[in-house]
């Protein structure tokens, strides 16, 4: 049992609350909260946590393959109807109540489960996501300790096959794709080839052939370096094989980072999130300086950018956005909630999600400019067309950048900024989540955790230990696609839309939308827009569920076409207990509390969908800036709810 559900509200004299005369402020004992020193520490925070990977690694290539710039419609649209709206719900909960992920639901008790799932879902994130971390700081290691060149140049080194050829050195052979391509034809005739050589194979390339199997049949150092050095990539998720020691290493390290990043409390993050946060833009404009100035740079942007509108009728384009806007936002795993928690009552928190929502956005634009303006150079290089070198995923963070600077001056330079901006990019996303879910857990336990001496940084410490010892299964060489059932299953997908659902439902048809509104005008002083009402009630809500519902209709099994891999019956089953360990907390818990929670079904619909209690004096410190104990009022209910009179006892 909690610290806050050992305080049970009795009404059985209806004029007394716990001894206490009702609608009298009741101070707890609990240990005091700390506040961020400014705003400005909220809004870096949250630029960190929701600026991450998903900015660099999946927006620029869903641009591309949705339809260029055609896709920023369905992407601003679903920001306007989703994203934005529960970003500004999430930071400004967390604000109203001063407390975390669990304690928020103290104004809906009967939803608590959902607070429980983001923890949950937090819980495995941290797990997988921080392998990432790993594994850049591996290239980043390996671009630094060497002197004179990348290792991922060259084949001949202990870890190639017999099959590794550079994809810069030119092969003396047309392939049939050219071919096919030159003649507008999926059949090739021997008078179409014999033409073909005739007109083409003169001058320099006059001993050129049609290339074979065996020529075309070959693996780039590139790929090699990540699949043999890097990985040790086994055949399949049955087959663990051993720890990858080097990887191990780079694990613990990015543990140890978001560990000194979080353990003194938020006024110590406010702080360091300054340089994570602001360090990858450093970076991500220096890139951008290079590669505008790169031959090929204006055709990986025309592809990134032009419009092809008719992919606007296709309704995985509408999905891919809306699903980019939830991942790249980080919503529903609470460490919003955290973040905002932070914030002193009347601090503006509306106008600050609103501008943090407008930098994301505006990241994940800049950064295709990046990243595509490389990936033209790459095409132009190697004589390929764009679509055959666009990647998405881990696929563009450590192959095809990693093979694009190959042919700049200076490769080690080139790889240093980007991995180091890799690595600040994913760790202020990663503490942040982090955060999220401490928090969550220590509010819920103040005396135990934030009490007593050194209870939150042990507490973290241990929590880190365990993580850290269930990640290692990550980097064997097995690891990758442990990682891809983690990724695909766990924190993502329909796990994440059917929290985002009842989320919604709590505030806008269980706390009631006009009277959510009043709460927001007693923080920042005027009313939201009516857009937010709207949205929070009706488009919200049923844009997740509808997504939700389209992609179990639409669901095939995680398959990784990189290595023609299928996961077997086990691996799948692993992968829908990751996502059920959340999704069932919540159904299980309101029903467990509705068993618990005594009274009549009247009784229990006030208690746990709209208990009678004045939200603003329930946040620890109170509604006033500099307080230091925990208030908690309940609001007696009026003599004239006969139903509400009788309520005996509910625990929040």
């Amino acid at each position: 049992m909690t610290d806050a559900e050992k305080r049970p509200l009795r009404a059985d004299n209806p004029n007394l609350i716990n001894g206490m005369p009702a609608n009298r402020t009741v101070a707890t004992d609990e240990p005091a909260r700390e506040k961020w020193s400014n705003w400005t520490d909220f809004i870096m925070s949250c630029v960190g946590y929701a600026i991450g990977l998903g900015n660099v690694w999946r927006f620029p290539y869903l641009c591309y393959q949705n339809g260029g710039g055609a896709f920023l419609i369905p992407y601003v649209i679903s920001l306007v109807f989703c994203g934005a709206p529960l970003f500004i719900m999430e930071t400004s909960w967390g604000q109203l109540l001063s407390v975390g992920g669990l304690g928020m639901w103290k104004i809906c008790p009967i939803f608590k489960g959902v607070g429980i799932a983001a923890a949950v879902m937090a819980f495995w994130l941290n797990i997988y996501y921080i392998v990432v971390l790993a594994w850049a700081l591996f290239y980043l290691w390996h671009s630094i300790s060497t002197t004179w060149d990348v290792p991922w140049r060259t084949c001949g080194n202990d870890w190639n096959t017999p099959l590794c050829r550079s994809e810069y050195d030119p092969l003396p052979c047309a392939t049939n794709r050219t071919l096919t391509r030159y003649f507008q034809t999926s059949t090739l005739s021997a008078y179409n080839i014999s033409w073909y050589k005739k007109k083409f194979f003169v001058g320099e390339k006059a001993n050129w052939t049609i290339c074979t199997a065996a020529d075309l049949n070959v693996i780039s150092p590139v790929k090699e370096f990540w699949d043999h050095k890097v990985l040790g990539i086994s055949s399949g998720i049955s087959d663990v094989g051993g720890l990858r020691l080097e990887l191990a290493i780079g694990l613990l390290l990015a543990w140890i980072l978001c560990y000194l990043c979080i353990f003194k409390g938020v006024k110590w993050t406010g702080k360091v999130v300054y340089f994570t946060a602001s360090f990858p833009y450093v970076m991500l404009i220096c890139l951008l300086v290079r590669g505008l100035t790169l031959p090929g740079a204006a055709t990986g942007l025309e592809f990134y950018l032009k419009p092809n509108f008719t992919k606007l009728l296709e309704s995985k384009v509408w999905v891919d956005a809306v699903t980019q806007v939830f991942f790249s936002y980080g919503l529903g795993l609470g460490a919003l909630v955290a973040l905002g928690s932070y914030n002193t009552y009347h601090n503006n928190v509306y106008k600050q999600a609103l501008t943090v929502c407008f930098i994301n956005s505006g990241t994940s634009i800049f950064a295709g400019f990046v990243i595509f303006s490389f990936i033209g150079f790459m095409a132009t290089q190697q004589g390929k067309d764009v679509s055959e070198v666009a990647q998405s995923g881990p696929g563009l963070l450590f192959l095809a950048y990693p093979s694009g600077i190959l042919q700049l001056p200076g490769t080690n330079i080139w790889s240093v900024l980007f991995f180091s901006m890799v690595l600040f990019l994913g760790i202020d996303s990663q503490f942040c989540t982090m955060e999220g879910f401490f928090t969550a857990v220590i509010d819920e336990w103040p005396r135990l955790l934030r009490g007593r001496k050194y209870g939150r940084e042990l507490f973290i410490l241990v929590i880190c230990a365990i993580s850290y010892l269930i990640g290692l299964t990550t980097v064997t060489n097995g690891g990758f696609f442990v990682f891809q059932l983690f990724d695909f299953y766990a924190a993502s997908g329909w796990a994440l839309l059917w929290l985002l659902f009842f989320e919604c439902i709590a505030i806008s048809w269980c706390v009631g939308i006009n009277r959510w509104y009043e709460h927001m005008k007693g923080m920042i002083g005027y009313y939201p827009s009516v857009w937010w009402k709207f949205c929070w009630v009706f488009a919200t809500p049923c844009v997740c569920m509808g997504v939700l519902i389209f992609g179990l209709v639409k669901y095939k099994p995680l398959r990784i076409d990189a290595y023609d891999y299928d996961y077997p019956l086990a691996g799948h089953l692993v992968g829908w207990f990751l996502s059920l360990s959340s999704m069932l907390c919540i159904p299980i818990y309101a029903i467990y509390i509705w068993i618990v929670t005594p009274g009549s079904f009247d009784e229990k619909v006030v208690l746990l969908f709209r208990p009678p209690i004045e939200i603003e004096n329930t946040r620890i410190g109170g509604t006033h800036d500099d307080a230091e104990t925990h208030h908690l009022n309940i609001k007696r209910p009026s003599q004239s709810s006969g139903a509400e009179n009788k309520i005996d006892s509910v625990n929040v």
